[in-house]
């Protein structure tokens, strides 16, 4: 009579041994590692966040810088974009006049300089330019204004900005160019050279 062999069947392991180590995995994730995770996430929301001022050496100068720059820049532009000749009006020399003295006067308190009676004087004789238009005494107006703010200017040069001699006197010597004996309308070329060359002045200074 043969003999029957009776094969063992083999247990398989392998798959119980992986299972262990996916628990034994999961475990530690939660009980060790998503603790690290959170301890982290609450040291950085503790954090200290430094802010940085941003520099201000001094803000009263800030301000004066900006104003007087503002004044100076709506002159300058002023001049340079005006493309109508002077007319019998003289709205546009009036208005050039009154930004000039605008410009002057931010300069002025800019460099801490006073020179309030000079400008206050050359504002009461701008306004007098348009009052009248038939007015024959425009250019006496005119050239009273141009010498109190050239005078102003040059005051302030050699208080503060020593090395502008040369552009301040011919600030001055723009102005004494304006005739008295002559109608304003008969002289546009030398007016509008002393209205250029105080925006050079005051570009220099600023």
């Amino acid at each position: 009579m043969a003999e029957i062999k009776i094969e063992k069947k083999e247990t398989l392991i392998w798959p119980w041994v992986l299972l262990a180590l996916l628990i034994i995995a999961a475990l530690l994730y939660f009980f060790v590692f998503r603790d690290n995770d959170e301890n982290i996430d609450q040291d950085a929301d503790t954090v200290p966040v430094v802010v940085v001022d941003s520099p201000r050496t001094n803000s009263v100068n800030n301000t004066n810088n900006s104003n007087g720059d503002s004044e100076v820049n709506n002159y300058v532009s002023f001049i340079n974009t005006d493309t109508a000749t002077m007319g019998i009006d003289h709205v546009f020399t009036n208005l050039a006049l009154n930004r000039l003295i605008d410009a002057t006067k931010a300069t002025a308190e800019r460099n801490d300089f006073d020179i309030t009676a000079d400008l206050a004087q050359a504002k009461e004789s701008a306004e007098k330019i348009t009052n009248d238009p038939m007015d024959v005494n425009h250019a006496n107006l005119i050239k009273k204004v141009t010498g109190k703010i050239s005078t102003a200017l040059q005051n302030m040069q050699q208080a503060k900005f020593p090395n502008l001699t040369a552009e301040s006197n011919k600030l001055k010597e723009d102005s004494r160019n304006i005739s008295t004996a002559d109608l304003t309308l008969d002289q546009k070329k030398t007016v509008k050279t002393f209205f250029n060359d105080a925006a050079d002045l005051l570009k220099k200074m600023n």
